[in-house]
């Protein structure tokens, strides 16, 4: 292969690796090896550094570029790193222009001058969002991410993302819908409609459209669509037509994964976040009002700084009062440059085993999911020869089917990681 992408991080990130891939070949590059870094945590940054070293003893004729959060909120960093041959910004690493011109200066040695090194400009004045290039999407892929958004412009304490993406942007109703029609017309079995804050959609268009107009948008115009998702959503930001859509249109699918981080006020408070746990509670209520097997997924942090035992059993309860069944759950560390960095920390074990805990409360929840599955007829998107998704993004494990299509199947059982059929 000619350009190998290594991706760590969000789900954006990943889908963003063969799009990265593409627009690298595409301007020319041989033998080089794109690291599409994240920032999240400064263990993320940790194993960054330590896979670009690995990849260098493995292929040391190999260029190595970086890319991602990290390479836009710790550049100096990288382009001092002697395997770094590039740092390219984030704003950028989708654009083929951008590619054409490095590619024209890497093989030119920059020696012990990191300052040759650097192609990243300044994300915070980047106030635009072009769509994604089609042409790069494969088309075999069952599931096609749609970015309609990117940046934030909120400053939860615990994160350096909005550093790393720069501010709130979105594309433009009309281009998403172009882009939609375009990708369904090409056979592709679900769309997935993600941002770096979803929810915040609009805010920056003449007439600051809400993400629910949008939802409704797209599957009034979009009518061979089948399957749309949502990527994470923040709780607080849930508008009345998204409300409406999940509601009344079966073709949005009926799970939803909602940044929620912790399930204790004060925490919440401190982590700078906009909702309580009140909050959170009545809007997975209403949402299972709703669609009543709506399936709902978090993001939650154990141990973050302060966090009393009694604070962390709010998370803990959390998981029971809002229906969950999908967590994400992340071992607080210290982001530098964050508030949250220079709150009093918690004993790193004590972290480790907070988390432990809430992802062993999660996975009984997705237990009991799974076993209240058995019986049900489901519609999977056969995702690969061996597993597919059912609409509550559950994955089954299933043989036969062609790739991007969706079949009717009726649930048998599970086996602990998947259904079974």
């Amino acid at each position: 292969m000619a350009v190998e992408v290594v991706t760590f991080g969000c789900r954006l990130n990943a889908f963003e690796a063969e799009l990265i891939r593409r627009e690298a070949e595409q301007a020319g590059c041989r033998d080089t090896i794109v690291v599409n870094s994240c920032a999240v945590t400064s263990e993320a940054v940790a194993q960054v550094r330590q896979s670009i070293r690995r990849l260098k003893r493995e292929r040391p004729q190999a260029r190595i570029v970086v890319t991602g959060c990290a390479a836009q909120v710790e550049t100096e960093m990288f382009a001092a790193m002697a395997e770094v041959d590039r740092v390219l910004g984030n704003h950028d690493k989708l654009s083929g222009a951008a590619w054409q011109a490095l590619h024209q200066t890497l093989d030119e040695s920059s020696g012990d001058d990191a300052a040759k090194k650097i192609a990243v400009g300044d994300i915070m004045a980047v106030r635009a969002m072009a769509p994604m290039p089609l042409a790069r999407i494969a088309r075999d892929l069952p599931r096609v991410f749609v970015p309609v958004q990117n940046g934030c412009d909120h400053r939860c304490t615990f994160c350096i993302i909005p550093y790393g993406r720069g501010p709130s942007r979105s594309l433009p109703p009309e281009a998403v819908i172009d882009q939609v029609r375009t990708l369904v017309g090409r056979g592709h079995g679900e769309i997935v409609l993600t941002g770096v804050d979803l929810t915040s959609y609009g805010a920056d268009l003449a007439g600051a459209p809400a993400l629910g107009g949008l939802v409704r948008q797209i599957l009034r115009e979009v009518t061979d669509l089948k399957r749309l998702r949502l990527s994470s959503i923040d709780s607080i930001e849930v508008d009345h037509d998204l409300l409406e859509v999940i509601a009344n249109d079966e073709r949005l699918m009926p799970h939803l994964h909602l940044s929620l981080q912790s399930g204790d006020d004060l925490i919440l408070k401190r982590m700078k976040r906009r909702h309580r746990r009140a909050d959170a509670i009545a809007l997975c209520e209403q949402l299972r009002r709703l669609r009543p097997q709506i399936a709902l997924g978090a993001d939650l942090i154990a141990g973050f700084p302060t966090e009393s035992e009694q604070a962390f059993a709010g998370s803990l309860d959390l998981v029971e009062d809002c229906g969950l069944s999908l967590l994400h759950v992340f071992p607080y560390s210290p982001r530098p440059g964050t508030p949250a960095a220079n709150m009093p920390q918690l004993d790193g074990g004590v972290i480790k085993e907070r988390a432990k805990r809430l992802r062993a409360v999660g996975d009984a929840a997705l237990q009991r999911r799974f076993a209240a599955e058995i019986g049900q007829r489901r519609q999977v998107l056969i995702e690969s020869v061996t597993q597919g998704r059912t609409e509550h993004f559950l994955p089954v494990a299933i043989e036969g089917g062609v790739v991007g299509s969706v079949v009717a199947v009726t649930i048998a059982g599970h086996d602990g990681q998947r259904l079974t059929v």
